[in-house]
């Protein structure tokens, strides 16, 4: 006679599709079965699973083969950029021969005073220059942060931020810009993509 309903190996994929765990929001559901990986940041993936090698032209498997970075506390206080620590090896005295000693490669990291339209606030946040240049190319600050996704963004502080604009954008706060109705509506009509 079984013990259980269910044998114990399936009860994680169970666990969201019956019970309490139904009522939660559909979107939070999808992000717990989100399979996409991060956007290699420390890496590039070659994309291939063979290629000729150029002395023998003999083909050969390719690996890509992630490097994981780690994200200390201070990550979440910033805007790294998906960037984080990466652990090695390097040689002593840069000489092949003399044995191999552990390194630790940090991002190099600058305070800027960021500006957020939709909040109307300036924040000084700990970034890197990758993420300067992320926020260039997605045209804004807050273009970046409701763009990114959770996986590449990799920081409580990115999260809040988004959360808040979302709120603001979704309630049609009127504390955003009090005395000018016509710039509210501009703000909202601008960013109404992000929120519907």
């Amino acid at each position: 006679m079984p013990l259980h309903k269910y044998p114990p190996a399936i009860w994680k994929s169970l666990k969201l599709k019956e019970g309490i765990y139904t009522r939660l929001p559909a979107h939070y559901l999808k992000s717990l079965n989100d399979t996409e990986k991060p956007t290699p940041v420390h890496w590039r993936p070659h994309g291939l699973k063979y290629r000729l090698n150029p002395k023998t032209g003999q083909r050969e498997r390719v690996q890509d083969v992630p490097v994981l970075p780690y994200f200390p506390p201070e990550a979440d206080e910033g805007l790294w950029g998906g960037e984080g620590w990466i652990s090695g090896f390097r040689y002593a005295n840069n000489d092949k021969l003399t044995s191999r000693v552990r390194k630790l490669w940090r991002p190099q990291l600058f305070s800027r005073q960021l500006y957020s339209e939709i909040l109307d606030n300036t924040f000084p946040i700990a970034v890197t220059m990758r993420t300067l240049d992320l926020i260039d190319a997605a045209y804004g600050f807050d273009f970046y942060i409701l763009k990114t996704p959770q996986r590449d963004l990799c920081s409580k502080l990115g999260m809040e931020l988004k959360r808040a604009m979302l709120m603001r954008l979704a309630k049609k706060d009127a504390d955003l810009y009090p005395n000018d109705p016509e710039k509210r509506e501009q703000i909202y009509n601008k960013y109404k993509v992000h929120f519907l």
